[in-house]
């Protein structure tokens, strides 16, 4: 399966294709080109981009008035910066069924049209999400062990900070997802660089 670099938004389902999630899809976000960089070392480039639809991220960084212009630019930008990094653009997830895009990628929304039920944020740290959860939001960890350990904790806990004020009054658990195609004493790593910036999975 091929991996893919989305929002880590609740709402995003891949059905092919392996998921990545960074905020926004790492656009107008400061520790982006820290997270792609890694990224690119522990995957070697087998990399997509995909778009998605009501992204509150684009929305605020962008100071957009709704979600058809967060739409289209989310959608500009994300074939922008996949051309400036080398990256292959597959489209963008609608919310309808799931939709066959370039690359080999296929997915959608699923998540209620301006609703966020997300109750956790899942950690992947072994190679992807391989499972998907409609209540979780996903953050990857999978490049923690390439990048400068200095950089990890502004990298995550921006991410971590902005899906809290999403959930607003309720408090977010983390989940851990250590499966995937990376080693285990990668994944391992990549969990102890976590804990080490204070994120510790939920009891």
């Amino acid at each position: 399966m091929p991996y893919v670099i989305t929002c880590g938004d609740d709402g995003v389902q891949v059905n092919v294709g392996t998921r990545l999630g960074v905020v926004g899809v790492g656009l107008e976000f400061d520790s982006f080109s820290i997270i792609l960089k890694a990224m690119k070392k522990t995957f070697q480039d087998d990399l997509r981009v995909v778009a998605s639809g009501e992204n509150d991220w684009v929305k605020e960084k962008f100071k957009l008035d709704d979600y058809g212009q967060a739409d289209a630019t989310m959608q500009q930008q994300a074939e922008a910066m996949s051309d400036k990094e080398g990256l292959l653009y597959s489209g963008f997830f609608p919310f309808a069924d799931p939709k066959q895009l370039k690359h080999d990628i296929k997915g959608h929304m699923v998540r209620p049209k301006n609703v966020h039920i997300a109750n956790k944020i899942s950690f992947t740290m072994g190679g992807g999400e391989q499972t998907y959860s409609l209540g979780h939001y996903v953050i990857s960890a999978d490049w923690l062990h390439k990048a400068p350990k200095k950089e990890i904790k502004k990298a995550i806990m921006d991410q971590v900070n902005f899906y809290q004020k999403l959930a607003g009054k309720t408090k977010l658990q983390f989940v851990f997802e250590l499966g995937g195609e990376l080693d285990e004493k990668i994944a391992a790593k990549n969990k102890k660089l976590l804990e080490g910036i204070g994120i510790k999975e939920s009891e």
